[in-house]
């Protein structure tokens, strides 16, 4: 199996045509045909249902999309390390990140960071610990930035300073917002939402046994999504706090809960990871600030 052919494979994929894809990638169509006829052969498996207009992925082809999609994305981060060896002006590195307003300390790192090293090109995915850690064990990412304790048998971290506060948001002219906080008696019967996360890890922190009382109407992953939903007067979003724009022109408050819940933030990385020149670097300026 070629690299080259995974990503043809991944090309008719993404355009579901084969004369589309074929442009793209600047072959013939016959050839391209050809090609995808010797992958199914090798894996003894048809990868498309085919029909007069398109290609569509079978369940063959979704595993293999999968498949394809990480190994390339491997293979495309060990061509950037590699010639990144004789270029220490720059690089690129790959940072999985939590949404959260204390990420404002990482940006002030690569701000830093980019003035010694103006090359340095960062990339970022956002996301719940779950999905970034994912990423993070495949090697897809060098480093993470998640939102609640690291397991120490697999990653190093740094602690960020300060921590992030939960509260409430919903929209100002609810009864509710004219309180200066909220408690749980407050929260009894109200469609609230937050993420799975939270749900799993932070709420029980909070409310112990009592969490089956409250009413979760649905779940978000982003708090700009989830305050959108909120303005359309679907309930109650449990989240940190400055993630949201709660100006009295946006129609929203946030209301902090009491007793306060806080959740600490880790930078982490696998344990004996071997980092790119420029990581490497980077990472020094990270224990340079937060250590």
């Amino acid at each position: 199996m070629e690299i080259r052919v995974l990503r043809y494979f991944l090309a008719i994929a993404r355009e579901e045509n084969m004369t589309r894809a074929a442009e793209r990638l600047h072959i013939s169509q016959p050839s391209l045909s050809k090609e995808i006829k010797k992958l199914e052969e090798e894996l003894g498996h048809e990868l498309f249902i085919r029909t007069n207009k398109n290609m569509l992925l079978n369940d063959e082809g979704m595993l293999l999309r999968k498949r394809a999609e990480d190994i390339l994305a491997m293979v495309d981060k060990t061509a950037e390390e590699f010639s990144q060896l004789d270029n220490i002006v720059g690089g690129e590195i790959r940072i999985g990140c939590a949404e959260s307003y204390l990420i404002k300390y990482l940006a002030r790192s690569i701000k830093v960071f980019k003035e010694q090293y103006p090359n340095f090109i960062f990339h970022i995915f956002s996301g719940d610990t779950e999905p970034v850690a994912e990423r993070l064990d495949r090697g897809i990412l060098d480093l993470a930035v998640i939102v609640e304790p690291p397991n120490l048998s697999k990653y190093n971290y740094l602690s960020i300073p300060e921590s992030d506060k939960w509260g409430l948001v919903m929209l100002r002219d609810t009864p509710l917002a004219k309180k200066e906080y909220v408690t749980f008696d407050d929260l009894y019967g109200l469609p609230l939402f937050c993420s799975e996360q939270s749900i799993r890890v932070d709420f029980p922190r909070w409310c112990g046994d009592n969490m089956d009382k409250l009413s979760f109407a649905g779940t978000v992953n982003l708090a700009y999504n989830g305050s959108v939903f909120v303005k359309e007067g679907l309930g109650y979003m449990l989240t940190f706090e400055h993630l949201v724009d709660t100006s009295e022109e946006s129609g929203l408050c946030f209301r902090p809960i009491k007793p306060t819940l806080e959740t600490n933030m880790y930078i982490i990385w696998k344990k004996y990871q071997v980092f790119s020149p420029i990581a490497e670097l980077f990472l020094k300026r990270l224990r340079q600030d937060y250590s």
